[in-house]
């Protein structure tokens, strides 16, 4: 074969190169042996292509599927073929031998494979474009809250996940043994987005939390991946929301054009405009829900079943199934919210889409001795968040920010079961490996 072209090409380029001669290298995703003639469909992280050879030239290596391979060929066009093309084989050779008994192979139903087995043997899982498209998808999703906000004037930070104490008063904390004393994996980086913000106005930061919840259910996790966002000189909770409105809405954007046969694969419609998504206040959310649904059990927050049936009803209205629930009961919120009204409410809301809260945020206090008040109120002394507190003697402005759970944003763009589908190596009460 020709020396001239002997640098790995990517499938999903092959078109450029008709006529030409290609390395290529990949997972044999199928392999079909027709009398003489051998069809190979190779699987690359662009895209697959059929390569042709005859059987007599490919049987020394024994070929199966997810062994993985290079191929040297020529790009041949086919308007028969997938794409276009296929690629004649000049010569193939094994790079690494997969095993005989693998519990599935990327070209599985993935639909009868249990979601334990999809973790247990992740690598294979990826392979599979179903399961593969949630990962590059979220990945899209990152990219696209990180363009939107860098365009917006805020700076991305990196902020520690080893802390003294905990952002809210010290609850659902792991512990960790660091030297000769105890630290803990943070619950969310809101002190320091709060810092931040003193700082330099505008910031956000991506990165895993931590809640030591023992929960059992197909929406929680010990371990997520955060997308925290907080900004300052806001006049109140709604200048919050509208910025989440106009960030999802960009994102969504982003997805439809770039990511669309992928959600075309998992949802009938596009995703949704959210300028418009409503903004109920969590009294009117509780009269709601006793008049269509007559529950009456809620009082100081809602559980997944109100948030099902809130997103219902804000479907009806404006055929979105999204809305803001503002003004939460302030002894449910963390001491830095500021408070709504002298009726005991918070500047505090939750975003829920699709039936599922994937948003907490709200306004916080700015001022230095309502935050000591509000930690005394609750019986806690200030004096074991001095580190914090004096961060707000040096010019805090009025601020407010949110927090997106990338995984349950992922499943419910995708319309996914379960949070776990969206998360590569989940972490909860029970599981921590692999």
């Amino acid at each position: 074969m020709e020396a001239a072209n002997t640098r790995r090409i990517f499938i999903e380029s092959l078109r450029e190169f008709a006529g030409e001669p290609v390395v290529l290298r990949g997972w044999v995703y199928r392999l079909r042996v027709l009398g003489k003639t051998t069809f190979l469909i190779l699987r690359d992280c662009s895209g697959q292509v059929q390569c042709v050879a005859s059987s007599e030239a490919l049987k020394d290596l024994r070929l199966k599927s997810e062994d993985t391979v290079e191929i040297r060929g020529r790009v041949r066009l086919d308007q028969r073929a997938s794409g276009g093309f296929e690629v004649d084989i000049v010569e193939a050779r094994l790079l690494n031998r997969a095993g005989n008994t693998l519990p599935f192979t990327a070209a599985s139903d993935i639909e009868s494979v249990s979601l334990e087995s999809l973790i247990e043997y992740r690598p294979l899982a990826l392979r599979n474009p179903r399961v593969g498209d949630v990962f590059r998808l979220q990945a899209a999703v990152l990219k696209a809250f990180r363009q939107f906000l860098t365009a917006q004037r805020f700076t991305e930070i990196f902020t520690s996940k080893l802390v003294a104490s905990g952002t809210e008063g010290g609850t659902n904390l792991f512990e960790v043994n660091y030297f000769d004393r105890i630290a803990y994996l943070a619950q969310s980086p809101q002190f320091y987005k709060e810092h931040g913000v003193a700082g330099l106005e505008r910031v956000f930061e991506t990165g895993h939390v931590y809640r030591a919840e023992p929960h059992a259910t197909s929406r929680h996790l010990t371990e997520y991946y955060s997308l925290d966002i907080e900004f300052g000189f806001i006049d109140g909770p709604e200048d919050v929301i509208q910025l989440e409105r106009e960030l999802l809405t960009a994102v969504f954007e982003s997805l439809n054009e770039e990511m669309a046969e992928v959600l075309g694969a998992h949802r009938k419609e596009q995703l949704p405009s959210m300028l418009s998504v409503p903004i109920w206040e969590f009294s009117v959310c509780l009269e709601l829900l006793a008049s269509h649904f007559n529950r009456r059990d809620l009082t100081d927050d809602l559980d997944p079943e109100a948030e099902r049936q809130l997103c219902q009803l804000a479907e009806k209205e404006t055929g979105i199934p999204a809305v803001f629930v503002l003004g939460f009961p302030l002894a449910a919120r963390p001491f830095y919210t500021a408070p709504r009204d002298t009726e005991g409410a918070a500047n505090s809301f939750d975003l829920l889409f699709y039936g599922v809260e994937i948003t907490t945020g709200g306004q916080r206090l700015h001022r230095r001795e309502d935050l000591e008040a509000a930690l005394q109120r609750r019986g806690i002394s200030p004096v074991g968040f001095e580190s914090h507190l004096k961060m707000f003697d040096l010019g805090m402005p009025p601020h407010g920010g949110f927090a997106i759970g990338l995984e349950r944003l992922t499943a419910q763009i995708l319309k996914l079961p379960n949070v776990r589908q969206a998360v590569l190596y989940p972490r909860d009460r029970y599981k921590l490996t692999p």
